[in-house]
């Protein structure tokens, strides 16, 4: 246990110096089996096999299909589409800009990806509309996180694979989390501009037009709109594995964007084939490494030492939730989600399975706890590539995004920390979970 406590602090110290993730965890690895005595000869097939699996081909297939429809067009029409329904409220630009996170997290499973395709468009938008900049900014970091709730979420993807979940129950899990708390941050986005004098609202027009709006702006998001649909139907309905309907992702995906909605062309198909390519690698760096890890830690033990430690702390199963949350944050905050999913399916799915608590139910703690890192000091990846597209500094907006987080994230932790049925409730009513 203290020689894997020294390796983790080896890799949080290599990446607070920036160095990547992958090569980080790569070096604790290493260092990891080196000092324990495991021959990392012995280590790296298993690393290539569980990185090699048909399961993990999902995941850069998601992620193609996800840069296939931001590069497509397909941000925009979702925010006109639902622009027309919500945008003649005070503060209903901000509600906008959180549906659209969510919707567009189900088509790409990426945050990062919202705040590229939706933050560009509606940080400055927002701005035009009175909102101040900080509150943009902040709005968009939090929202993009609802990518790794509503799926297909390529984190969640990656902890079913790593402990062994069903991907489809785990997919489940998040959804009814990720719908409270997107209504959770249309509240509050609504109730801190309540007051504010500044807020310029789009005129009002007859019902019969905004109908007509929603109607016609619908009917041009009509195909994004239907491929999250298409993938889950394939997957529920038993038609497809996650893998293969990430495959239909894809097919679906290229004529869309290229035929339909024509905001693609085919040397633009050409660059967005090779940042998947380039995205998939990076990701399966850190994944490969991580396996590595994960087997040496299983030979040594740790995942087990650890709940022995955590048990002699409390055996209330409540008291050591709040613990792994704990746990959990400080992961979010240092690393990004896909390599936070595989830990803690590594770390703590062992210790969960040891306490009686359901993994599907700990599947969804995962992705809510992991958001709410992501957007959280010190490293807060998604927080500052916001920061990025709005071109502000840290002080400019790290008042509101703890706002959002203090009275929306964080009892949607906790609510899923300590409701089960939020997670349960879908995987039992559609797969007799």
């Amino acid at each position: 246990m203290t020689l894997f406590l020294i390796a983790m602090l080896v890799v949080v110290v290599l990446i607070l110096f920036e160095i990547p993730v992958a090569f980080a965890f790569g070096i604790g690895a290493v260092l990891f089996a080196y000092t324990t005595g495991n021959n990392i000869s012995f280590l790296i097939p298993h690393g290539f096999k569980t990185a090699s699996g048909f399961a993990l081909l999902a995941l850069p297939l998601f992620i193609f299909a996800g840069l296939l429809m931001a590069e497509g067009g397909i941000s925009e029409r979702l925010l006109n589409f639902v622009n027309s329904i919500v945008g003649r409220i005070k503060g209903g630009l901000g509600a906008v800009t959180v549906l659209t996170c969510a919707l567009f997290g189900a088509i790409s499973g990426s945050s990062s990806a919202a705040i590229a395709a939706v933050g560009q468009i509606m940080i400055p938008r927002m701005v035009r509309e009175g909102y101040p900049e900080g509150h943009a900014t902040a709005l968009v970091a939090c929202s993009s996180v609802l990518a790794l709730l509503i799926p297909p979420s390529i984190p969640m993807i990656v902890f079913s694979i790593t402990g062994g979940l069903s991907v489809g129950a785990a997919f489940l899990s998040t959804i009814i989390p990720g719908i409270l708390l997107t209504l959770l941050y249309c509240g509050l986005n609504i109730w801190f501009l309540k007051d504010n004098p500044n807020i310029r609202l789009e005129p009002a027009v007859p019902f019969k037009q905004a109908a007509k709006n929603v109607a016609t702006s619908g009917y041009q998001a009509l195909f994004a709109l239907l491929m999250p649909l298409l993938i889950l139907g394939a997957i529920y309905s038993g038609i497809a594995t996650p893998t293969e309907a990430a495959a239909i992702a894809v097919i679906y995906a290229v004529p869309v964007g290229l035929f339909i909605y024509k905001g693609m062309t085919l040397r633009s198909l050409g660059s967005v084939t090779i940042r998947a390519v380039t995205m998939t690698g990076s990701i399966m760096a850190v994944l490969f490494f991580l396996f590595i890890m994960s087997r040496a830690m299983i030979l040594e033990q740790v995942p087990k030492e650890l709940a022995s430690a955590l048990l002699n702390i409390s055996e209330n199963k409540y008291v050591l939730l709040l613990l792994i949350n704990i746990l959990l944050l400080l992961i979010g905050m240092i690393v990004d989600d896909i390599s936070g999913s595989v830990l803690a399916a590594i770390i703590f799915l062992p210790i969960i399975n040891q306490l009686g608590i359901d993994p599907i139910h700990f599947a969804a703690v995962v992705g809510v706890n992991l958001g709410l890192g992501n957007v959280s000091p010190p490293c807060a990846p998604m927080l500052y590539m916001a920061g990025g597209v709005s071109k502000l500094s840290l002080d400019r907006y790290i008042t509101p995004t703890l706002k959002f987080l203090c009275f929306g994230h964080l009892p949607m932790v906790f609510l899923v920390t300590f409701v089960p049925e939020l997670s349960l409730f879908l995987p039992r009513l559609l797969l007799g979970y």
